[in-house]
């Protein structure tokens, strides 16, 4: 999708995968490459609103398994080509390469775009975050944009703090994570049998690491509070938490009233709450619930 109207000499583009709502997008001028998924060998598109992200969860609470597919090598070509043409530098930042080979491909475009166009700047930023940090991290560039800061300093801004975007995961169905090859068929069942929720985080590599299993909703909704006083940053009034939900949004709603009654200071701080999209939505199910911030820096849980 191509959005017109640039005024400054650059641009942020980005993928769906950042969840943000098509509104924001539209409104700050940020381009944005939409993922696809397949549901009964029928393609939709993730347009960013909430729609398309409602009807993904309807469908897989009827029981249908959501495919996703990368985005091609052209597709990524045909997209930054139009920006590049339009006279435009272009900063693209992306979820993290150890989620999506996705990323692979954009790498071999921007690469020919720029030897096709060398007097323009064109550039990828593997961000390491996902959906809500995605979204944080891409609203700090596009701050500084706004602001006035020139290309060279966004990417290198982008660069130094990338890593300091927490993300703390819930998945509430197990079996999400089996008919996606993520589990086991024995663990799924036994983890079902149990009620047991496990609570992932995504260190340095920008990969899915479980860091603690919990029994019950509940519980684990309370345990994925408590864990962020491990590496949340002094907030300031002007930074943004999000809260991510795959159709839970009253969830979302308590989610976020028991993290400022645990946190006092996050009491005049912005909290978002953000329908989860399609390329993790399809892999995680209904239910997921997660949490993203700014924090100190991420932890070392490697395994």
């Amino acid at each position: 999708m191509i959005l017109g109207g640039f005024m400054n000499k650059y641009v942020i583009a980005t993928s769906s995968t950042a969840d943000l709502p098509a509104e924001y997008l539209k409104e700050h001028n940020i381009p944005f490459i939409s993922y696809t998924y397949t549901i009964d060998d029928k393609v939709y598109i993730d347009d960013c609103t909430e729609e398309s992200r409602n009807f993904l969860m309807t469908s897989m609470r009827a029981g249908k398994q959501p495919n996703t597919s990368q985005i091609t090598e052209y597709a990524y070509y045909e997209f930054l080509k139009e920006l590049l043409e339009a006279g435009n530098d272009v900063l693209f930042v992306d979820m993290t390469r150890a989620l999506s080979a996705s990323i692979n491909n954009a790498e071999r475009a921007i690469q020919t775009l720029s030897e096709e166009y060398p007097d323009h700047k064109i550039s990828l930023l593997d961000s390491y975050c996902v959906t809500g940090g995605l979204a944080l991290f891409l609203k700090q560039l596009v701050k500084r944009h706004e602001e006035g800061w020139d290309y060279d300093q966004v990417v290198e801004w982008g660069n130094e703090h990338k890593l300091e975007y927490i993300h703390r995961f819930m998945v509430e169905d197990l079996q999400w994570l089996r008919r996606g090859g993520r589990l086991s068929n024995a663990s799924a069942l036994l983890g079902t049998i149990l009620s047991i929720k496990p609570l992932i985080y995504i260190p340095d590599s920008g990969k899915l690491v479980s860091f603690k299993q919990v029994r019950g909703r509940k519980k684990a909704l309370r345990s994925l509070i408590e864990s962020c006083a491990e590496d949340m940053a002094d907030y300031t009034k002007d930074e943004e938490i999000a809260i991510i939900h795959a159709d839970a949004y009253d969830d979302a709603v308590a989610f976020r009233n028991d993290l400022i009654e645990t946190y006092p200071q996050f009491k005049d701080t912005k909290i978002s709450i953000m329908q989860l999209g399609p390329v993790i939505g399809s892999h995680v199910g209904p239910d997921f619930m997660a949490i993203t911030y700014h924090g100190k820096h991420r932890l070392n849980i490697e395994k």
